[in-house]
């Protein structure tokens, strides 16, 4: 038999507050990644970061390296972990409502490399 071990953190989707709260009761400690604006911290959340689906910059730019807002926004979560920024957490909820954020997280997830080093779909 063999065995496999996969130490990224798991990302879940969901669409609203209320499916926000029930992951956020089931479970292990999480953060929320949010599509901007954010809501506020979320109860039980042990971290919260957002971003805007919609790439404001040229590819590229200074302020962003051109990596897409939603792996940056998971990258400053990651960062905020791994420094004891905030409690640990094993797992993101993702809150994203739009088809453009649920497109940006999944585009993060597959096309960026540190992120898909850290994280997985969950």
């Amino acid at each position: 038999m063999a065995w496999t071990l996969d130490a990224r953190l798991p990302v879940v989707i969901v669409a609203d507050t209320a499916a926000l709260a029930g992951a956020l009761a089931a479970g292990s400690k999480a953060a929320v990644l949010a599509e901007a604006p954010p809501p506020p911290m979320p109860e039980g959340a042990a971290a919260l970061a957002s971003f805007d689906p919609v790439v404001p910059h040229a590819a590229g730019c200074a302020c962003c390296g051109g990596r897409p807002p939603a792996a940056a926004a998971l990258d400053r979560l990651f960062q905020a972990r791994v420094r004891g920024a905030c409690p640990w957490f094993e797992r993101v909820i993702a809150l994203v409502g739009t088809l453009a954020a649920r497109e940006a997280v999944a585009a993060a997830l597959s096309g960026d490399a540190v992120t898909a080093a850290r994280f997985r779909a969950g």
